[in-house]
């Protein structure tokens, strides 16, 4: 069996400025002394909050302003 996360696990992304709790929400659950999530829990915003600041390159939105800040 896989091994389970649960609620409130911290998650962190390689690009994020912040880590973030994971959230389980009620129609997806396992129930053991804490929640735990199963592999419908991936949502964003809904199971995995924002991690801050994004800094890869590859998201238009940081490219664009990354250029924006060196051709100023």
């Amino acid at each position: 069996m896989p091994m389970q996360v649960c609620a409130g696990a911290m998650l962190q992304c390689s690009f994020g400025v912040a880590p973030s709790a994971l959230v389980v929400t009620p129609e997806n659950k396992v129930l053991t002394t804490t929640p735990d999530a199963n592999i419908m829990d991936h949502k964003p915003i809904k199971n995995i909050i924002s991690f801050g600041m994004c800094t890869t390159q590859s998201n238009p939105a940081v490219a664009a302003a990354t250029s924006a800040a060196t051709s100023a």
